[in-house]
């Protein structure tokens, strides 16, 4: 199965009106059909000082959110993105899909940056999502920003039978670009997962926005600070579990114990 991705970067600000024009922008460059990945927050914005939280307009995020929907629905596109979310009166760091038939899944940021965790609800679940396209049923994971830190949150995603991780992330720090990048290299090869990956434009970009294909490699990256978007055709019979399926359970054995 081939499916058309594209990457895209983009400033993000405390100015959600903002964000959103740039998010439609760039919808407005791929085609019926496509998939679109943006950086974590590229909604709600974000900031490491977290009381930008008592400033988000919840009607303007709800109005806004609303308004995606119907565009991705009328632009038959797929589109995954970041954003603040406010869910039982406690705020959630989300990654988000949008699907053209107007559905909205949510993952909810299961391992939250120390300082986020007295602002944010950590999610508690590593979902899979379905996306449907004119070839099959295309199946995903999200991770967001510091959870590429841990390994075991990608098998597992790979094991329940995801084809690629979107991973979202927000981080501006310069002497992490090639580590961070080398822990997605590394994500995509021991799980033999695509890995779509999209962070903010900014000078100091601590990890590219990128796409690595199932063997490490690297089929396409952007570092700028720059607004970018990158098209990448993907085939999805490269996915594999060879490496998964040799691992030794009676050793270290990821499973869940979540009920479904």
């Amino acid at each position: 199965m081939i499916l058309n991705v594209n990457i895209g970067q983009m400033p993000i600000q405390l100015d959600m009106k903002a964000n959103l024009s740039h998010i439609l922008n760039m919808m407005g460059q791929i085609e019926e059909g496509e998939l679109l990945i943006l950086p974590e927050a590229a909604l709600s914005g974000y900031d490491h000082d977290l009381r930008f939280l008592d400033q988000i307009d919840v009607n303007q995020l709800q109005d806004s959110l609303d308004h995606l929907t119907e565009q991705v629905k009328m632009r038959k596109v797929h589109l995954i993105f970041g954003s603040s979310l406010r869910e039982n009166e406690k705020w959630i760091n989300a990654g988000i899909y949008l699907s053209p038939d107007g559905n909205m899944e949510v993952y909810r940021k299961v391992n939250l940056a120390t300082h986020e965790r007295n602002a944010f609800t950590a999610g508690s679940q590593l979902p899979i999502f379905n996306m449907e396209t004119n070839q099959g049923v295309v199946r995903f994971g999200i991770q967001l920003c510091r959870e590429i830190r841990f390994p075991e949150q990608w098998k597992f995603l790979s094991m329940e039978g995801a084809q690629f991780i979107a991973y979202l992330t927000n981080v501006i720090s310069v002497d992490s670009l090639p580590v961070w990048k080398s822990h997605l290299i590394s994500r995509a090869a021991e799980n033999q997962r695509f890995i779509l990956g999209s962070n903010v434009a900014d000078l100091n970009q601590g990890c590219p926005s990128i796409v690595v294909s199932p063997k490490g490699d690297v089929l396409e990256e952007i570092i700028s600070d720059k607004v970018a978007l990158k098209r990448v055709q993907i085939d999805l019979s490269s996915v594999s579990n060879w490496y998964l399926d040799q691992s030794r359970t009676d050793v270290v054995k990821i499973k869940s114990d979540i009920t479904r």
